[in-house]
């Protein structure tokens, strides 16, 4: 697997067509060339950085939210939400750049421009088609600028030590599915420092894969876990992001074991707790899936989504609904948040 990644740029560079092209005949004739493919695209060997306008000073408890935001399409309503939550870091995933489905927009800058707020984006995936199959029925014909698509933090605060981590590198997605979404790339995770906290405090954006198993999103979060004991061993540190534990209980007479029992059948949790992470009050036992802007899922839904914390104290975790100001779906999970201090 690629070592950590920590050079920075102002810009991710765009991928260059003639390796997208490469890449798409490929896939097509079902060659196993991902892996060349991956360490031909600088857009994977950097992370992106904007700083805030005016960095503000680390306040002694931090709020700090987590949204799968779909593709960070509705940056009105997603900038609605962030403010609805108090968050002082938000920790993004599945956030587009220079993709035609969400305007072919550098989605953070659009979202940060008017706040002053900074951040952190780094490349998940390049997308070789337009998107899913409704995606790409309804944006057919169109092209991406850029085709990024990854995670990001954000935050008015100074993020020292930016690195880039990551989880796996098996190209599942290279191929697609039902004949749409190929991607090159793999999931990782967006780790930084706070840079004047008073001591040491680290805050990661993940995203692990949804097309999986527990023992892979357990693998995935083994390897964030041995990248952090190298990076910042035994700091203070807050993870967050849709984790995909889609194995959890769903039933409501077995919410409880959310909080309480999830290693029994998503077993990443018994690797969190070893690393000294705790979930309990950082949490509710309660499920962060919706049915989104495209009725994607139906009941029960899953609790995906995860803030979990080491060294610090957690308190007041919430669910933020993640609709809009008309009361309509941002995205097909909720914005979860809590506070933390150090312990």
């Amino acid at each position: 697997m690629r070592s950590v990644i920590d050079r920075v740029v102002p810009n991710l560079a765009v991928p260059d067509q003639t390796i997208l092209d490469e890449a798409r005949a490929a896939s097509r004739r079902g060659e196993d060339i991902h892996a060349r493919l991956l360490r031909r695209i600088p857009a994977f060997a950097a992370i992106e950085q904007g700083p805030p306008d005016r960095v503000r000073a680390c306040p002694a408890t931090l709020r700090i939210a987590a949204f799968n935001s779909e593709r960070l399409g509705n940056r009105p309503a997603t900038r609605l939400l962030l403010e609805r939550a108090g968050a002082d870091i938000a920790l993004l995933s599945e956030v587009d750049c220079g993709m035609a489905r969400s305007g072919n927009a550098h989605n953070l800058r659009d979202l940060t421009a008017a706040s002053g707020e900074g951040y952190l984006f780094g490349a998940e995936f390049v997308e070789l088609d337009l998107g899913d199959a409704g995606e790409m029925r309804e944006h057919a014909g169109e092209r991406n600028v850029a085709s990024l698509h990854g995670n990001a933090i954000v935050t008015r605060l100074a993020l020292e030590a930016p690195h880039l981590i990551p989880l796996e590198e098996g190209g599942l997605w290279f191929s697609g599915f039902s004949g749409a979404q190929r991607r090159i790339g793999r999931r990782m995770a967006l780790a930084a420092r706070i840079g004047d906290a008073p001591q040491p405090l680290w805050v990661v954006s993940t995203h692990l894969e949804s097309k999986t198993d527990p023992a892979d999103r357990q693998a995935q979060i083994r390897a964030l876990l041995q990248a952090l004991d190298a990076l910042a061993p035994d700091a203070p540190c807050v993870i967050g992001g849709d984790f995909n534990t889609k194995a959890l209980p769903r039933a409501e007479d077995e919410l409880h074991l959310l909080l309480e029992a999830p290693e029994r059948t998503e077993p990443l949790f018994g690797d969190l707790a070893q690393a000294g992470f705790t979930w309990a009050g950082a949490n509710l036992a309660r499920p962060t899936q919706t049915p989104g802007p495209k009725t994607k899922h139906e009941p029960p839904f899953g609790k995906l989504d995860w803030i979990v914390v080491r060294g610090l104290e957690a308190a007041n975790p919430r669910i933020v609904p993640a609709l809009d100001r008309e009361g309509r779906a941002v995205s097909d999970h909720e914005m979860i948040a809590v506070d933390v201090r150090l312990a």
